[in-house]
């Protein structure tokens, strides 16, 4: 892949994905139900069908770039990745407590890391086991090959609380529930359950938290950008600050979706009433 020209690349990735849109029909249901919930009722199904097609050639795309991604060196990542509000993140790390960064499965967060690692900061991320092992092995050294650490989503969460304790990142998604371990909320209007660990973890450690989300471009570069850290209510009790630090990530996750819904990759359902069918991730 990294031998492959980035516009061929890409090229491959357009076909691929109108092909995976036509035969992965698990996949094409979780994606077209998820879009109709960020859409609404006013969207025709053609929309719809327009927005899933384009969401299996971002997933791939994403791909892509991740094949490729031992080859990108600091300058063409440089070149390839702009930052908006760096200050937030700086001013959160500037307490010495370690920061909790919430993110969503939008546009390509492996090239941005790459970006943020580049910056100078440790990161450690909580990751969904693949299978087989071996693929799922492969995925990591690709992505732990500048510096990122890995771990078990289903693990301690101990690596968490040292990479904070030492000024590091501490990264989770917030839009997917994975260890069914959250709390059902209010999510574009209708009941879905997501992850609070982020929250709980940020609560626990007093580490700031800083909502960031990336995008793609059309011309295949990419922009990140990072939100001023929130704070809990410091006189509420713990249910409410975890309430309030998820009313306020959700809010965030939505504003961001809804500006770009195709890169949104999720396969899974993330409503109750969506399908459940088998899936990759």
């Amino acid at each position: 892949m990294p031998k492959i020209p980035a516009a061929l690349g890409y090229g491959l990735c357009d076909w691929l994905g109108g092909l995976l849109y036509q035969l992965y029909k698990p996949g094409r249901a979780n994606i077209q139900a998820n879009l109709r919930r960020v859409l609404g009722g006013q969207a025709s199904q053609a929309e719809i069908d327009r927005r899933t097609r384009a969401t299996f050639k971002y997933i791939l795309y994403n791909y892509f770039d991740l094949f490729r991604l031992p080859a990108l060196d600091p300058s063409a990542v440089a070149q390839l990745v702009s930052v908006i509000g760096w200050e937030h993140v700086e001013a959160a790390l500037a307490q010495e407590r370690g920061l909790v960064m919430v993110s969503a499965h939008l546009g390509n967060i492996e090239v941005v890391l790459y970006a943020i690692l580049l910056r100078g900061l440790a990161i450690t991320i909580p990751v969904e086991r693949l299978e087989p092992p071996e693929l799922f092995d492969y995925i990591c050294r690709l992505r732990m090959s500048h510096g990122l650490k890995l771990i078990p989503i289903d693990g301690s969460l101990l690596d968490l609380v040292r990479t904070l304790k030492k000024g590091g990142v501490a990264g989770l998604a917030g839009d997917r529930d994975i260890t069914r371990t959250g709390q059902k909320v209010n999510f574009f209007g209708q009941p879905a359950h997501l992850p609070d660990g982020h929250v709980r973890l940020a609560l626990k450690t007093g580490a700031p938290l800083v909502v960031g989300f990336g995008r793609r471009n059309p011309d295949h570069t990419y922009q990140a950008y990072f939100l001023p850290a929130f704070y809990p209510p410091p006189r509420a009790s713990e249910a409410e600050r975890i309430a309030a630090g998820m009313r306020f990530i959700v809010a965030e996750m939505e504003k961001a979706i809804a500006q770009n819904p195709e890169q949104w990759t999720v396969t899974v359902p993330i409503w109750a009433d969506t399908p459940d069918e088998p899936h990759a991730s």
